[in-house]
């Protein structure tokens, strides 16, 4: 099987990246040809005036990606096209340059920017279903998108345009979602849920279980508001300095990360690691802290953290209390409680046995569920489906 993967990467590199680096990785290792078109937001720095000013428009038809693809597809003739992000520069409307080729689209829903301008299902640092519930245009009342009502307003047109022309429902044969949390809160958003399956994130590599217990709690991810770092520091102000704490990572609320951080003993700012310094610094440390506000979609340093044999002490919220067990790979709390959070640490910290039991059965979990074998088996399921899914329209049409 010839595979087609699509992704528009992001300027910083974050989980969805590494999870279409780690699929493209496990097809080639099993020997399936695969052909990648990728655009970068990097590309955006060299934009003139004009061409920045068309970006909204094109993040609801990308006609130079559309071109592009149709190109491809003609040269390579790919059995299936995997979509990742297509957002800005690839836009859904590639969905139908495949269709026209006679080539199954499956796109794996790594969040939730179908149901949601920004993406988030959150804003002013809570949960927001406004839009899902109610209208899109909820989000541009509170100008969601880069606190912009004027962006808002054209990444939802555009999202309403693509729902009035069927394109989510006539031209993707299969959604991937992440959790089964996801996909009931897509579903409730208008997907059609006969096209949704269910495949979580893995790792193309197993990078083996840890030795030793750890010597700090880990923060590893984006420094942002609805990934709980308010919560993360009021919680360490509380412990003052009893469980040690090194904070990795990048994104706007670092210079406030940073300061506050200098006067909380204790607490070290690692900076933006990559992967391979990200996954040393989980090997390192007793715990893997996650104290998220909002629906995340599934955090590739938990599925990194239980194939280090690290527990999870994360939000109580979303997808993240389906893949977190309580009290088995890790503790749950209550999202944005900052004492919940320093007992939680506090407690497992001190209880160097739990914390081993938790770290033992979440490396149990990652060789169940997160391996490479294990999602080899499930993508090609997935592919299977779109191919029969494309054999069913084409016998109706």
């Amino acid at each position: 099987m010839k595979v087609l993967l699509v992704h528009n990467t992001y300027q910083n590199a974050g989980g969805e990246d590494a999870v279409f680096q780690a699929e493209q990785t496990l097809l080639e290792e099993r020997g399936h040809p695969v052909v990648a078109y990728q655009k970068t937001n990097h590309e955006i720095e060299d934009y003139g005036p004009l061409r920045r000013a068309s970006l909204p428009l094109r993040s609801a038809w990308a006609w130079d990606s559309r071109r592009e693809l149709a190109s491809l597809l003609a040269r390579e003739r790919p059995d299936v096209a995997h979509f990742h992000n297509t957002f800005p520069l690839i836009s859904p409307a590639a969905y139908e340059v495949c269709r026209r080729a006679g080539v199954p689209v499956v796109q794996t829903l790594h969040n939730y920017r179908l149901a949601c301008p920004a993406a988030t299902l959150s804003r002013e640092g809570r949960v927001c279903t406004e839009c899902p519930d109610r209208s899109l245009w909820r989000g541009v009342r509170h100008g969601c998108y880069r606190g912009s009502r004027l962006a808002t307003a054209v990444v939802a047109g555009g999202l309403a345009a693509h729902r009035a022309r069927g394109t989510f429902e006539r031209d993707v044969q299969v959604y991937v979602a992440l959790t089964e949390f996801s996909r009931a809160t897509l579903c409730g958003a208008g997907l059609p849920a006969d096209r949704i399956a269910v495949k979580p994130n893995f790792l193309a590599h197993d990078p083996g279980p840890r030795r030793g217990d750890g010597a700090y709690a880990l923060f590893l991810g984006r420094l942002s508001e609805e990934k709980g770092v308010r919560t993360l520091l009021d919680a360490w102000r509380r412990l003052d300095g009893d469980v040690p704490l090194r904070i990795a990572g990048d994104g706007p609320l670092a210079p406030e990360v940073e300061a506050a951080a200098a006067g909380l003993p204790g607490v070290e700012c690692l900076g933006w690691l990559d992967r391979e310094k990200g996954l040393e610094a989980l090997r390192g440390a007793r715990f893997l802290v996650v104290p998220s506000v909002w629906y995340e979609g599934f955090p590739m340093s938990v599925v990194e953290a239980y194939a280090c044999g690290v527990p999870v002490v994360c939000s109580r919220i979303g997808s993240l209390a389906e893949v977190v067990d309580d009290l088995g790979t890790g503790t749950l709390v209550a999202p944005g409680d900052p004492d919940a959070l320093a007992g939680a640490a506090s407690h497992l910290w001190s209880d160097r046995q739990a914390a081993r039991r938790r770290g033992a059965q979440g490396r149990a979990a990652f060789e169940r569920f997160y391996t490479a074998e294990r999602n080899y088996e499930l993508v090609m399921g997935v592919y299977e489906r779109a191919l029969v899914a494309q054999r069913d329209e084409r016998a109706q049409a």
